[in-house]
């Protein structure tokens, strides 16, 4: 089943889509007491800031396959053989064909969920946020030890020989960001990194890398002076041996945040989400997923208007709070940095 989309075309498709609304967003929204945030394709009537569950049950989906997908925080391909314990518990716990589809960019994963082709997705952290205002997620699990959720830090990281020990060593040098809506690969940066004396869009332009691992590996290679990437993504890469602990060198950590959500599908049948959630709790991770996973060994429950708050105040202090109008920014501006890259000439060999 290949449905990969590129993050050019899926940019360009959200941008029309929004611009050009969708039938019934009107209707939706009159018949609804309250939407808060979110779309109005969605009603939150008990304003948990999550979108309800259709009224109409002949709305709900309980298709005979779900289709789900991870965050490209990496190569999404590294996460097809990871998470296959999960899709084959998942298959026999829910008794349906359980098909993982790897998304190529943030943008991809929440259109396709809004456009009804995801029927759950672990979402990375800033994403989450416009997952669940413009494509009706809601966020149930994370991962997690025991009883503690997993958290995770925002690390800028330098190359070890570099003359670099603090972030307001970094003005006027080559800084990578991941992608426009990434929290610790964006918008945490440029809340945080202030403080430290180093201003995104002043002291630095941020180049858009494209991916956390993208953000590392350019780092030693020296594509980039500096990148600011998600700890747990950093960390995965040294145990992994993908890059070597000795030719990197972190010069700031930033506070805890909270990791990727795993969502489902607001229209999901209720039945069947309440079946899919307990099918996440009761899955215990294999050794390899431990490894892999910073020492996480099962999903637990988590608020999307608890747990997120910190995220949602980040997003706003960066001026890029979770609706319509900065998604369509962000969108734009990531179609803009792939299209540069496409017409760079390619590194010789």
């Amino acid at each position: 089943m290949n449905l990969k989309l590129t993050r050019l075309a899926t940019a360009a498709s959200l941008i029309i889509g929004f611009g050009a609304g969708l039938p019934g967003n009107a209707q939706a929204q009159d018949s609804c007491p309250a939407s808060g945030q979110l779309d109005t394709m969605y009603c939150d009537a008990n304003k948990d800031l999550v979108a309800d569950a259709p009224t109409d049950p002949r709305k709900w989906k309980d298709p005979s396959a779900l289709v789900w997908a991870y965050t490209p925080v990496e190569d999404p391909a590294v996460y097809a053989n990871i998470f296959k314990p999960l899709t084959d518990h998942l298959a026999a716990c829910t008794s349906k064909r359980i098909v993982y589809y790897p998304v190529q960019s943030n943008s991809a994963e929440i259109e396709a969920m809004r456009s009804g082709r995801l029927h759950f997705a672990g979402f990375s952290t800033g994403p989450t946020g416009f997952a669940v205002n413009l494509a009706g997620a809601v966020p149930f699990a994370a991962k997690g030890a025991g009883t503690e959720v997993r958290g995770y830090n925002l690390v800028a990281v330098v190359k070890a020989s570099s003359p670099y020990q603090k972030l307001a060593d970094l003005k006027g040098k080559k800084v990578a960001h991941t992608s426009p809506s990434s929290n610790s690969g964006n918008l945490a940066p440029r809340v945080l990194f202030p403080e430290q004396g180093l201003t995104a869009d002043t002291d630095y332009k941020p180049l858009m890398s494209g991916g956390h691992d993208k953000s590392i590996l350019g780092v030693v290679s020296g594509d980039y002076d500096m990148g600011a990437v998600a700890g747990d993504v950093y960390e995965r890469m040294i145990v992994r041996g993908t890059i070597k602990k000795e030719d990197v060198r972190e010069i700031y950590r930033s506070p805890i945040f909270p990791t990727s959500s795993f969502a489902y599908a607001h229209d999901l049948k209720p039945e069947l989400a309440k079946k899919l959630t307990d099918c996440f709790f009761s899955f215990r991770f294999t050794p390899e997923m431990t490894k892999e996973f910073n020492g996480d060994d099962r999903f637990l429950p988590i608020s999307y208007q608890k747990d997120w708050a910190v995220v949602r105040e980040v997003a706003e202090k960066s001026g890029t709070p979770y609706n319509k109008t900065a998604y369509e920014t962000e969108a734009k501006r990531e179609a803009e940095e792939l299209a540069k890259k496409k017409a760079a000439p390619a590194k010789a060999p």
